[in-house]
């Protein structure tokens, strides 16, 4: 017993000398991590400080100049500060006011490297990024250990610069660690390896316990070096009484735990019990079947979920071998070929697999079916644990599913056929109407009384030939419409925007003259070609056009005005109106006529919308639709001093 209780004491020495040190290492381990953790806040709000400073450097050299010493001024850490311009050229820099200039004896162009390889980085995260630490040499054979930090300055989303900081590794824990944590205690920033890069003090102590923190920067990884003066505490001052207080407490503790131990076995039968309740019940309520067989393939197992399946009591499953009474007569051979390949012990897939199983009554139904091994407390396989699912619920939805799919398609290739009768109905009246107003004024011409004089041919060969030019144009109508219902891509090419102009003013004009509406039609002479669908943005200049001359009545406004008039423009539009780089050219169609209120602003795009008696409301939806899939956008605004203004944008060739 003696011995027992020396031995005891000498446990509880050790592990209390165990416990202390191991605490004391915790301590020193989380306190090294909150000097990383304000090292790297330090950081961050270095960071904003210098974005800050940023905003005043664009296009600002003088004033980034003014601020760059008070930011110097106030962190000790950094030893330089540059503002370079995307090509990383030094445009200002601002030394520290606390260090001899480093770079007298050696040109800064030496660490252009480690400038590079941050500001790519930072480039590549759109945000702060640092460069590996390096040695600079200064004079009297020392020198300090640099590191790079490089932000991206970017203006109206377009780089202009690199903004990068010089920090000093020593400077870094002078300023930047907490000195009341780190007192007393050695502090240094160190490889991977163990090699010191830094030091900002160290430890004197003979035994000394160490901490290290990864400090993860963007680009860099840095160690941080904790140590501390490790404390040794005596023995117990009284053995005797730490002796009779451990025998006395040992006796206490050991009645304690009996009857604790009853406590807990009676809480342990009470606990099991209830599992036991629970997962009968659990099992009882599942409308999925649950089976298990042994090795042999005996049912040792089922719920009444699998018997309400099959339609078996429990009594006439629990102990049947193969065949199973489930299974339908006619796969029988099947399913036991399926079984022995189980049995043999072959790993099969944990994923479910279909089977069909037979009702009591004959009824067949599909199962999917999950199988896994059943393994015993000692981790032996005992049989097979199944759980089988009827998803004859889930085939019946699927084929409600199949054929509404089918009659979706059917739905939808009616619509598409509609959808192309009614754009053809629609943009074929243009060259229609064309054609009959030609054929009118040629029946007119061969109508008049014979004449000394013979009818003008010329006038009718003009006439015929744009008949035909019309029925070209409707022939293209027809094909591109199909196209476009068929969602294929169009034939592009590059026109000029004077051509697009002159293919429709004919048409234009004779409906000007008939409404005494001024035509005026301008191409900014800077003005690309675009790549376009000719014929599809002829009928979108014609339909915007044509809604211009119609929102302008007889008389309304007047001609005396000088506002009587519709103009359609053409010029290279601002590279603002566009996030990409390419160029896009502008179409403008403005009247003067008596405008849109804001509901039908709202509403004019939307198919089969329309103000007209006679319109069918599918013009600017078609229109609209043809610019997107050109990669442009099509808008109204009110026009000045009354009237509407549309514009689209195509892309140049």
């Amino acid at each position: 017993m003696l011995l027992l209780v020396l031995s005891l004491l000498a446990v509880l020495v050790f592990l209390a000398g165990e416990y202390e040190e191991g605490r004391d290492q915790a301590e020193l381990e989380q306190q090294s991590r909150t000097v990383v953790s304000d090292i790297r806040g330090a950081l961050l709000r270095n960071v904003q400080t210098l974005q800050a400073l940023q905003s005043q450097a664009d296009n600002q050299t003088v004033r980034w100049e003014a601020a760059a010493p008070d930011v110097m001024a106030e962190h000790r850490e950094l030893v330089r500060l540059e503002w370079r311009d995307p090509a990383l050229n030094v445009v200002a820099a601002q030394n520290s006011a606390y260090q001899a200039n480093l770079f007298a004896s050696r040109r800064r162009q030496q660490a252009r490297p480690d400038v590079l390889q941050a500001c790519n980085q930072a480039e590549r995260l759109s945000g702060p990024a640092f460069s590996p630490s390096y040695f600079w040499p200064t004079s009297g054979g020392q020198g300090l250990e640099l590191m790079e930090m490089c932000i991206p300055v970017s203006h109206a989303g377009e780089p202009v610069g690199f903004l990068v900081a010089s920090y000093s590794l020593p400077g870094m824990l002078a300023e930047l660690a907490p000195r009341e944590w780190v007192r007393g205690q050695g502090l240094a920033f160190t490889e991977a390896d163990g090699t010191r890069l830094a030091v900002a003090s160290t430890v004197s102590a003979r035994r000394s316990q160490v901490a290290s923190s990864l400090l993860d920067l963007p680009g860099n990884a840095l160690m941080l070096r904790l140590e501390s003066p490790r404390t040794i505490s005596g023995l117990f001052p009284n053995v005797l009484t730490a002796v009779v207080s451990v025998v006395s407490l040992a006796l206490l503790l050991v009645v304690f735990l009996l009857a604790r131990d009853m406590r807990l076995r009676q809480r342990a039968e009470r606990e099991v019990a209830e599992a036991l309740a629970f997962r009968k019940a659990m099992e009882n309520s599942l409308i999925t079947g649950l089976r298990a067989r042994d090795m042999e393939s005996r049912i040792t197992y089922v719920n009444p979920g699998f018997c309400q399946m099959v339609g078996f009591s429990a009594d006439e499953l629990l102990g049947s071998g193969l065949p199973s009474p489930w299974w339908p007569p006619d796969r029988v051979n099947e399913y036991q070929r399926r079984q022995e390949v189980r049995i043999s012990g072959t790993p099969l897939p944990r994923v479910g697999y279909e089977s069909e199983f037979m009702h009591r009554d004959g009824r067949r139904f599909p199962v999917l079916i999950f199988e896994a091994p059943l393994i015993n407390a000692l981790g032996e396989q005992t049989g097979w644990m199944s759980a089988v699912v009827d998803i004859s619920e889930q085939r019946r939805i699927e084929e409600i599913n199949r054929a509404t799919q089918e009659r979706m398609q059917n739905t939808a290739r009616l619509a598409n056929m509609g959808e192309m009768a009614s754009l053809l109905s629609h943009e074929l009246n243009q060259p229609l109407a064309a054609i009959a107003s030609y054929v009118t004024g040629t029946a007119n011409l061969l109508s008049q009384p014979a004449q000394d004089t013979a009818p003008p041919m010329d006038d009718i060969r003009l006439a015929m030939q744009r008949i035909g030019e019309q029925a070209e144009r409707a022939g293209r109508v027809i094909r591109s419409v199909a196209d476009f219902v068929r969602r294929r891509e169009s034939r592009r090419e590059p026109v000029s925007p004077q051509a697009l102009f002159d293919s429709v003013e004919p048409l234009l004009a004779l409906q000007a003259r008939q409404q005494a509406i001024q035509l005026d039609m301008h191409v900014s002479p800077d003005c690309p070609e675009v790549l376009c669908d000719h014929t599809m943005i002829e009928q979108v200049l014609f339909n915007l056009a044509r809604n211009g001359m119609q929102a302008m009545p007889e008389g309304d406004p007047a001609s005396s005005s000088g506002l009587r008039a519709l103009k359609m423009q053409a010029r290279l539009a601002h590279p603002s109106t566009h996030a990409t780089a390419k160029s896009w050219v502008e179409f403008c169609i403005t009247d003067h006529g008596q405008g849109l209120s804001p509901e039908m602003r709202d509403k004019i795009f939307t198919p089969f919308f329309t103000t007209k008696s006679d319109g069918m409301g599918l013009g600017l939806s078609l229109c609209r639709t043809v610019v997107e899939q050109h990669g442009g956008v099509l808008i109204d605004e009110p026009a000045q001093p009354r009237g509407t203004v549309f514009r689209f944008t195509l892309p140049a060739a």
